[in-house]
């Protein structure tokens, strides 16, 4: 039975969006938003005994899914909240896909990154603000320093308002688009696979897929050095992890968000890990086999399939390529190992 569009609850507590806060979400990243491309490989469903539909978001603005919910949650802000600005923190896809939004919607954006995000991350974020005033990117030490309060102490000084990488409604609802636009793009499916990192991506599609798809399996895909979400599941509550060390940076969050863990609970059949060495060889597959530049943490959920953590022959299974900035020298590096 399809979900109801109201609330969802579990147990005592309602879950953070619904299906048709997507909806919404869709509606306003309606000729904004890239709809990407769904694309096939009859090797790779020979290679897995699937039909696999990979949904390409490292094609989108920005060279990520981010500007999805980072658009969908700039659009809703006042006049004198545009006016003062946002501030948000990330490792680098959510900061350009904030800085992105934030110069579509003509409003002055600060990011706070990490000093050892990648420099083609750093270059695309601060090209996308430009000269704007009040615009910048303040550097932090992941390991040392606390970003979401080095982002709070920021926004009040400025009166601006903050803009989460994951944990935030709108951010999820707009997430959740591209489950949407997958479904309606490549028809039913039996799987979808996601990676994860806060958790706002496979939040938002996994309330968009179950909806539409009530029998559909979302399963989770980590970093193996960082798996706190899959720890928390196992827990029944947040687990917080030291900063993993992965090549998938987009993915060395310490936990799940409040907001996306609930759901996850709720929606997501599983979550598997997998480890860089996998990451690797699936950004060479997905180059050489389908012509695709995807980064580290935009293979996690090809990784799961391809690499044969999980199973799904016989599944029409969808996959969620996250993201495709990756810096081109260190791309070589990864084909060159």
């Amino acid at each position: 039975m399809a979900m109801p569009s109201s609330r969802y609850a579990l147990g005592m507590t309602e879950l953070a969006i619904t299906f048709d806060d997507v909806l919404s979400a869709a509606e306003r990243l309606k000729g904004v938003a890239h709809r990407t491309p769904v694309l096939t490989s009859r090797h790779l469903d020979e290679r897995t005994g699937a039909r696999v539909f990979f949904k390409a978001e490292h094609l989108q603005r920005s060279g990520a899914f981010k500007f999805r919910g980072a658009y969908s949650t700039l659009s809703r802000l006042t006049p004198e909240q545009r006016q003062r600005g946002v501030v948000g923190f990330s490792s680098g896809n959510h900061a350009q896909a904030v800085a992105l939004a934030a110069q579509l919607l003509d409003m002055p954006s600060v990011l706070v990154m990490p000093r050892d995000a990648p420099a083609a991350k750093l270059a695309a974020t601060r090209g996308y603000q430009g000269r704007r005033p009040g615009s910048e990117v303040v550097l932090y030490d992941r390991l040392t320093e606390d970003r979401a309060a080095l982002c709070a102490r920021i926004a009040a000084e400025r009166g601006a308002t903050v803009v989460p990488p994951y944990d935030h409604p709108d951010v999820m609802a707009g997430q959740g688009t591209a489950a949407l636009e997958l479904i309606e793009q490549a028809g039913p499916l039996d799987a979808l696979l996601v990676c994860v990192g806060g958790g706002g991506l496979i939040s938002g599609c996994a309330v968009a897929a179950t909806h539409l798809l009530p029998g559909i399996a979302v399963h989770g895909v980590e970093p193996e050095a960082g798996n706190d979400t899959q720890q928390s599941l196992a827990a029944g509550r947040l687990v917080s992890i030291a900063v993993p060390q992965t090549i998938a940076d987009g993915a060395q969050t310490t936990s799940s968000g409040a907001l996306t863990f609930p759901v996850i609970q709720r929606l997501v059949r599983s979550i598997v890990t997998v480890t860089d060495a996998q990451l690797v060889a699936t950004m060479r597959t997905l180059a050489g086999r389908m012509k695709q530049v995807v980064e580290p943490t935009g293979c996690l959920a090809a990784a799961a399939l391809l690499e044969g953590v999980l199973d799904l022959r016989g599944a029409r299974v969808g996959v969620v390529l996250s993201g495709g900035n990756v810096d081109l020298a260190r791309l070589a590096q990864f084909f060159a190992d």
